[in-house]
C-alpha cells in the first residue's frame, strides 16, 4: 500500500528582525560626569525656567492667544516672525559647525531624546537594579514581585511624563495659573490635550522607543556623514592595538602578539544603542562616550594604558596630524559669526514700537484756502512694548513750516501693550513754500515719557503744478 506524502508546511520568512531590548550598564568616568552635568543643567533650565519671574511677569512666555512672545524684557509679536526664522538658521549653522568639528556631541550630550532617555533609564536602574537584574526580570514570569517592581517604575515614569507635559504647556500658558487650574480640576480642553499629548510623547520616546528614535526616526543620523571629514572627532577603536583580541588568560597565552582587547564586552554592555564600536564607526553611535569610560576602566584594572577606545580622528588613527582650522570649519565659523553679530545688533537696536505710513490715494493734495494746501496720510503705530506708551507726531521737510493736524476724536495717542492705532493725519503748509510738484518730507514719531525712542519715516508731499 502506497503511503501518502506528508503535507508540506508553509515556509515563514521574517523580513524584519524583532527588537532586542537594550539594557545599558551604568558606568562612571570623565565623559559620563560631563553627561551628568549636561543632564542636570538642561533639565534644570527646562523645568525651572517657566517659574522664573522678571519685572512682574513670567520671564519666558509664548502667549499664542494674545500673539505675544515674552523673553525677559523683550516682547515679540507676529510681525517679528523674521527673528524666529533668523534664530533657526543660526541654530542650524551652529549644528553644522559643531558636527564638522566634534562629531555627534549634540546627540550624546544635549539632544532632548538623549537627555530624557537618560533620565528614564536612571529611574529604571534605581527601581529594577543593575543590568543583569533587569535582564533577569525581563525573562522572569509575571508574578506579584515583578508586577510590583514594574508598576512602581511605570508610575514614576508617568508622573515624570505628566510633569514634563505640564511644564511644556507652562511655556505657552501662565504656569502659575495653569497649576491652580490643575489643582482645581478646571483645565481647559486644549490645555488638557497638550499636557497629555506631550506626556505621551515623552513616555513613548524616552521610556518605550528609546534608542529606536536615534536609529530609525532621527534624520540627523542619516545625513551627519555629509558633514564629517577625516579631521572630525569620532569615537574609534584602535584596531592596531586591540587586535587580535581574546578572553581569558589561558586563551591569551596561546595567541602570539595578542592585542589589548580582552573581549570583556564592557563597551557593548554600556552602549545605549547596543552597538559594538569595535566593528567601526556606525550611524547608530550617538558619541556619548560611555564605551570610552568603560574601556578605560577595564584597561586600568588589567594594567594597560587607557585609550583603546577614545575620541580621535581618522587622521590620528592613520598616524597623521589633525587639522582643526580647515576650510569647512572656517566657512562655518565666518558665516555663524556674521549671522550672530547681525542678529545681536538687530535685537539691541530694535524699537519698542513700529510705524507704517501710507498716503491717501484718493487725492494728491487739497486746497484749504488760497494760501494753504494739505496732504492726507494714514499712520499706523503698533506698541510692541510691555507697557502703555504715548506718542508725539511731527513732520519736517523742504524748508517749509509743516503743521500736523489730527482730528479731535483721535487726539488720544496712548496705546496699551500690543495695541495698534490707525491714525488719519493731515499735513498743512503754505502754498508758496511748495516749489516743486513732488517734495520729500519726514515724519518723526516719538515716545513720550522716560523712554525717548523715536522712529523717522520718509514720505512724499504733493503740491500744485508750477
Amino acid at each position: 500500500m502506497r503511503q501518502s506524502e506528508p503535507s508540506k508546511q508553509p515556509l515563514e520568512i521574517e523580513l524584519y528582525e524583532s527588537r532586542k531590548k537594550v539594557h545599558p550598564r551604568n558606568v562612571k568616568g570623565y565623559y559620563q560626569t560631563l553627561r551628568k552635568i549636561s543632564l542636570y543643567v538642561l533639565l534644570g533650565i527646562y523645568y525651572l525656567l517657566p517659574w522664573l519671574n522678571f519685572e512682574g511677569h513670567q520671564a519666558i512666555l509664548f502667549d499664542l492667544p494674545a500673539r505675544k512672545f515674552t523673553i525677559f524684557s523683550i516682547v515679540f509679536w507676529p510681525q517679528d516672525f523674521i527673528y524666529l526664522s533668523w534664530l533657526l538658521i543660526i541654530a542650524a549653522f551652529t549644528l553644522f559647525f559643531v558636527t564638522a568639528l566634534a562629531g555627534r556631541v549634540w546627540c550624546g550630550f544635549a539632544c532632548p531624546q538623549t537627555v530624557w532617555t537618560e533620565l528614564f533609564v536612571r529611574i529604571e536602574q534605581i527601581i529594577e537594579g543593575s543590568r543583569n537584574k533587569r535582564i533577569k526580570l525581563d525573562k522572569a514570569p509575571w508574578n506579584w514581585a515583578k508586577i510590583k517592581t514594574r508598576g512602581l517604575k511605570i508610575f514614576l515614569w508617568l508622573i515624570l511624563a505628566l510633569w514634563t507635559g505640564f511644564t511644556f504647556v507652562g511655556f505657552f500658558s501662565p504656569i502659575r495659573e495653569l497649576f491652580e487650574h490643575v489643582l482645581s480640576a478646571s483645565l481647559g480642553p486644549w490645555e488638557t490635550f497638550w499636557i497629555l499629548f506631550y506626556a505621551l510623547a515623552t513616555y513613548g520616546n524616552a521610556g518605550f522607543l528609546r534608542e529606536q528614535v536615534c536609529m530609525h526616526m532621527c534624520p540627523y543620523a542619516r545625513f551627519q556623514s555629509a558633514m564629517f571629514d577625516k579631521d572630525t572627532l569620532i569615537i574609534s577603536y584602535d584596531v592596531a592595538r586591540g587586535e587580535p583580541r581574546a578572553a581569558g588568560k589561558k586563551r591569551r597565552a596561546e595567541i602570539e602578539n595578542v592585542g589589548d582587547c580582552i573581549e570583556c564586552q564592557a563597551c557593548v554592555h554600556v552602549c545605549p544603542t547596543g552597538i559594538d564600536i569595535r566593528d567601526g564607526l556606525q550611524y547608530e553611535c550617538i558619541a556619548c562616550a560611555a564605551c570610552v569610560d568603560a574601556c578605560d576602566e577595564v584597561m586600568i584594572k588589567v594594567g594597560k594604558e587607557p585609550g583603546l577606545i577614545k575620541y580621535t580622528t581618522e587622521h590620528q588613527v592613520d598616524g597623521k596630524q589633525t587639522k582643526i582650522f580647515r576650510p569647512r570649519i572656517l566657512v562655518y565659523l565666518l558665516a555663524l559669526s556674521i549671522m550672530v553679530g547681525l542678529f545681536a545688533m538687530t535685537i539691541l537696536s530694535r524699537k519698542d514700537f513700529a510705524v507704517d505710513i501710507l498716503r491717501d490715494r484718493n487725492s494728491f493734495y487739497r486746497m484749504i484756502d488760497a494760501k494753504t494746501i494739505e496732504n492726507v496720510y494714514k499712520i499706523k503705530i503698533m506698541n510692541k512694548s510691555n507697557v502703555s506708551q504715548e506718542y508725539d507726531i511731527s513732520a519736517s521737510g523742504f524748508g517749509a513750516d509743516l503743521i500736523v493736524f489730527i482730528d479731535e476724536k483721535n487726539k488720544n495717542r496712548t496705546l496699551d501693550a500690543g495695541e495698534i492705532l490707525n491714525l488719519p493725519v493731515k499735513v498743512r503748509t503754505q502754498k508758496d513754500a511748495v516749489k516743486k510738484r513732488i517734495q520729500h518730507i519726514e515724519f518723526e514719531i516719538k515716545v513720550l515719557g522716560q523712554n525717548q525712542d523715536s522712529i523717522t519715516e520718509k514720505s512724499i508731499y504733493f503740491g500744485p503744478k508750477k
